[in-house]
């Protein structure tokens, strides 16, 4: 080590260029996935669904058990789509805000 506290030792500088270079792919892959507006929306458009699907199993309980087999699917894809559609609206409100 020098009196400014640097490392001689090239092995160490070598590995120390490899964590650095691992870090900054790292950062690099974290700021493409930030500015990968798409992939985004679609993730929070899944969770969304999901979380709206879980609700409405949840009111329909065993009422949608009693439910004719086609009525049940018509039910089930109007609230897919009406899930879909909030969706869309408040990710294309958020992106007017900004």
């Amino acid at each position: 080590m020098t009196a400014d506290g640097r490392v001689n030792d090239p092995e160490a500088l070598r590995a120390e260029i490899v964590r650095t270079r691992a870090a900054l792919g790292e950062t690099v892959e974290a700021l493409a996935a930030k500015a990968d507006v798409k992939a985004r929306t679609r993730a929070a458009i899944g969770v969304t669904a999901d979380a709206m699907a879980a609700r409405t199993r949840a009111a329909l309980g065993a009422t949608a058990d009693a439910l004719l087999p086609a009525r049940r699917t018509r039910l089930v894809l109007a609230a897919g789509v009406t899930i879909v559609v909030g969706a869309v609206a408040v990710l294309a409100l958020r992106g007017r805000r900004r």
